[in-house]
Formats: structure tokens, C-alpha cells, sequence
């Protein structure tokens, strides 16, 4: 008897599917305690490989799955085997770790428009990241996409679709964009706000406030809406669909402060989600490119929720005085995320690191949202 593999690609579609899954991460306690494989239905322990698996053998279900995971996917593998030798009959090590998990994107489909737009979702688990595609016609735009841009390419190409434009909601800071790869290699048109584009290296086109994209047969309309970054741009996707970038999530809003000016940018922050949303029907239904964990989650998987609901139960935007506002915001920043500073430098294109060094930049959890 032996262990066996599971994919990160089946470990996602279970915690979509909220599965019950029952996990041993062997890395060191502190790595653990930062960032783990997280679902509704999931259960994570930690035992480090150096202290053996004995420990853990006491705790684990009887008749069920076990399934182990590292950093990479190699210390796992030995984990597995001791379970194994313990006695415990189905064990299943996750190939290439939390390393893996954190580069792996779902696309779901959300919904389409009676115009025949089609929106998808592309979620990223592993680091909170979300993404979209919007088709219309064979044709699309990809917003906000992460560096992974095969999973792109290769869902366009299965699906026949075209992609004309490419845009970024804003200067990321919290993780690589594919952006302007995705663009240069299949013909698409860039987009950038240009008040996060000052410094940049490369070309791109500018979207601002008002300005409309067709794709097909529906029209992308941006809406400046600063606070996350002085030039983050949002977007309404045929009046019912709100791509809100960093500054709106599900279960709380954008942090102001990734480039420095979270003094300035917090009073930004307050306008656009307390005056420029509020101009919006609240019917829209709210699309961030962020979540903070598997509770903002729908039954399929999926990241939405209308703005009158958001307007309702999201406490960031039930916060009726200015300074009450700023003081919960600045004083509730969560730790910045790793390697900030070089993602950002590297999205402008002043930095160039290697494969190796994208995968180390980015490990880690989503750190976007104020706590």
C-alpha cells in the first residue's frame, strides 16, 4: 500500500464544492499560521514533518481521506509515506504545495446579460485574487488579470473567444499582473488608469472617467472611483454588472495605504464609496477583484453580492461620520503584503525578476482589505 497525488486543480473543485476534506500541513508552525488552504467544509492541521506524524495520528477521521501538503510538494510526499506506514489507509499528497494552490485559477461562470454577454470569473483561492473575463459575440475583454496568463489563453482558445482589451483597475501592488503580457501577446489593446501609470515604462492606452469599451454587443463603462490608488477606475458591464476593483469587497473595503499616501487617499477612499457608488443603481451586482476568505463565497464558488445588499451589511460603508471613517480605516491596516514595494515597481516595469522570484514575491495571503 502506498499514497497517492491529488492536483490542486481537484482540492479546489472540493472546496468549491464544499466537500469535507480533512488536511496535514507539515510546514513550520509560523508559515502555517500565515496562510493555509482554508474552505467552509475544510479542516487544516499542523504538524510540522521534523516532529513526526504520531502525534497527529489520534486526530485524524476515521474512513476518510487524508491529505497532506508543503511548500512545494516535496515534504508532503514523506508525510504521506510515514501516514502510511502508520497504518492509515487513504492518504493523498497535494502536488507542488501551497506553492501550487496559490497560483491555480477556477474560472465560473456568473451570468450573462440579455444582450448575449457572458461573464466569467476567474478565482484564485489559493491568494484571493479575482479576475473576469467578459465575452459578447466571441469577443472579450480580460480585467485584472493575474500573471498566470496561460489559464487565460488557454479558456479563450477553448471557447472561441477573441480578446480585444486588456485592462488593469489600478496599480496592483499586491500581486503580478498579467496585463500587459496578455495584451502584447494576443494583439489586445491595453488599458491603465493614468493616474497610477505615472513612472510606468511601457505604452498603454488610458481609461478615465466616462469613457466607454464595446465588446461585442455591450458597452464597459469606467467610473473613476480613487481611494484603493489615487487613479483606481471601476467598471459597469452592460448597467448590471460593478467590476470595483480594490476599493469594494464583499465583506469589507480597499486599504489606502500601499503606496504611502493612506492620509490623502482615505478621504478619496470615503468619497467614492459613501458619494460616487451611492449615485448607482443599487441593483448592481458587485464583482471585486479581491475576497478575503471562503464565507464571501456563493454555492457555485463564486464572489458577488448586489451593492443595496453591500450597503446594508458591509460595515465599511455604514460608517455615517468622516472622521469615525478614517479613524477605523487607519487604524485597522492589516500587515503589508510581501514584497509589496517590488510587485509595484515590477508592474510599472522597473523591475524584472525571474520565474522563481514572481512565485517567492507573491506567497502569501491577500492583504487588500482593511481588517
Amino acid at each position: 500500500m502506498t499514497f497517492k497525488t491529488i492536483s490542486v486543480k481537484d482540492i479546489a473543485q472540493k472546496v468549491i464544492n464544499n466537500e469535507e476534506i480533512f488536511i496535514i500541513d507539515v510546514r513550520n508552525t509560523g508559515d502555517f499560521d500565515e496562510w493555509k488552504i482554508e474552505g467552509r467544509n475544510t479542516t487544516v492541521i499542523n504538524a510540522p514533518l521534523n516532529d513526526g506524524v504520531d502525534s497527529v495520528i489520534s486526530k485524524l477521521p476515521a474512513n476518510k481521506p487524508i491529505y497532506t501538503v508543503c511548500a512545494r510538494g516535496n515534504s508532503s510526499k514523506k508525510a504521506a509515506e510515514e501516514l502510511v506506514k502508520a497504518g492509515v489507509k487513504d492518504v493523498y499528497s497535494i502536488e507542488g504545495g501551497m506553492r501550487a494552490w496559490s497560483e491555480y485559477l477556477q474560472p465560473i461562470k456568473i451570468g450573462g446579460l440579455k444582450s448575449g454577454c457572458t461573464v466569467y470569473q476567474f478565482v484564485r483561492l489559493g491568494k484571493g485574487c479575482l479576475s473576469y473575463i467578459i465575452e459578447s459575440n466571441r469577443e472579450g475583454i480580460i480585467i485584472d488579470p493575474n500573471r498566470m496568463t496561460g489559464t487565460y489563453e488557454q479558456f479563450c482558445k477553448d471557447n472561441n473567444i477573441t480578446i480585444k482589451s486588456v485592462i488593469d483597475t489600478h496599480l496592483h501592488a499586491d500581486h503580478i499582473s498579467g496585463g500587459l503580457k496578455l495584451a502584447e501577446k494576443l494583439g489586445a489593446t491595453y488599458y491603465l488608469p493614468p493616474k497610477d501609470a505615472d513612472g510606468v515604462t511601457f505604452e498603454y492606452v488610458p481609461i478615465e472617467d466616462g469613457n466607454e469599451i464595446k465588446v461585442g454587443n455591450i458597452t464597459i463603462q469606467a467610473i473613476y472611483s480613487p481611494g484603493h490608488t489615487i487613479g483606481s477606475t471601476s467598471f459597469v458591464i452592460g448597467n448590471q454588472y460593478l467590476l470595483t476593483g480594490d476599493i469594494l469587497f464583499i465583506d469589507s473595503i480597499g486599504r489606502p495605504d500601499l503606496a504611502g499616501e493612506a492620509e490623502d487617499w482615505v478621504k478619496d477612499l470615503r468619497e467614492t464609496l459613501y458619494h460616487r457608488y451611492k449615485k448607482l443603481t443599487e441593483e448592481l451586482i458587485v464583482l471585486p477583484s479581491h475576497f478575503m476568505g471562503v464565507k464571501e463565497m456563493n454555492d457555485d464558488g463564486s464572489i458577488s453580492k448586489e451593492l443595496g445588499v453591500l450597503y446594508e451589511k458591509n460595515h465599511g460603508l455604514n460608517i455615517q461620520s468622516g472622521e469615525e471613517f478614517i479613524k477605523t480605516v487607519t487604524e485597522n491596516l492589516p500587515p503589508q503584503p510581501n514584497s509589496y514595494e517590488e510587485i509595484r515597481q515590477m508592474n510599472m516595469g522597473k523591475f524584472h525578476p525571474d520565474e522563481e522570484q514572481k512565485r517567492e514575491m507573491e506567497i502569501g495571503p491577500n492583504r487588500c482589505a482593511i481588517r
